[in-house]
């Protein structure tokens, strides 16, 4: 029986591979919750679009300040020496190779690391891509934090994306709720799997082909 891990399970398994020191910016959606997983111990610096640096999540029991919030209109906190700042300014951060990480969600990612994640391309949706462009060809280097499938079953990974792009060749690893992916100049290449699902198992649900070289634990 395979075990999907569940949505905070893999926001933490992606905190897991941020270094400490890091700079760091959180996608709307799923990559926001890898907040809670940041140890403060570590002094990894987060960064959010609407201008903060230093942001964290909110103590046990810290009543959350209204002025305060993230690009996701969540309210967090602010770690000691943390800043805001105008938006221009952010997005020179963002656009200017600042950010060591970026953690975003995804609609697809493709076998080159081509990314889709602003728009299904429903006719008659109004959609924009706001600063997911700007981030995923701005960090040093781009992580997606998606599930493995949509919701009746279609692989995420392809070998060409199918849907609007955000950028070509931009994603280093996928986490999913299945496995952790590397996207290497031969392809998809799986580096973790979760309990109880096999290889063969594993390839039927992607829409490319993977190598698999895994991680000893």
């Amino acid at each position: 029986m395979i075990k999907k891990l569940s949505r905070h399970e893999m926001a933490r398994r992606v905190a897991q591979d941020i270094p400490d020191g890091a700079y760091v910016n959180l996608g709307i959606g799923l990559p926001v919750t890898v907040l809670d997983h940041f140890n403060p111990e570590h002094e990894i610096i987060v960064h959010s679009e609407n201008g903060i640096l230093g942001m964290r999540s909110l103590k046990s029991g810290e009543a959350p300040d209204p002025d305060v919030a993230n690009a996701a209109k969540l309210p967090v906190g602010l770690v000691q020496g943390g800043s805001f700042f105008h938006h221009a300014d952010s997005f020179a951060m963002m656009r200017g190779g600042h950010l060591d990480y970026c953690i975003l969600g995804g609609y697809q990612v493709s076998a080159t690391g081509d990314l889709a994640n602003w728009s299904l391309g429903q006719p008659g949706v109004a959609t924009a891509v706001g600063g997911a462009m700007d981030l995923a060809v701005g960090a040093k280097r781009v992580y997606v934090l998606m599930e493995h499938a949509t919701r009746d079953g279609k692989p995420r990974l392809l070998d060409t994306c199918t849907l609007p792009l955000t950028g070509r060749g931009v994603v280093k690893r996928v986490y999913t709720d299945l496995a952790v992916i590397d996207v290497t100049p031969a392809g998809f290449c799986v580096r973790e799997m979760v309990q109880g699902i096999s290889e063969a198992q594993l390839q039927s649900m992607t829409g490319a082909a993977l190598r698999f070289e895994l991680q000893k634990a």
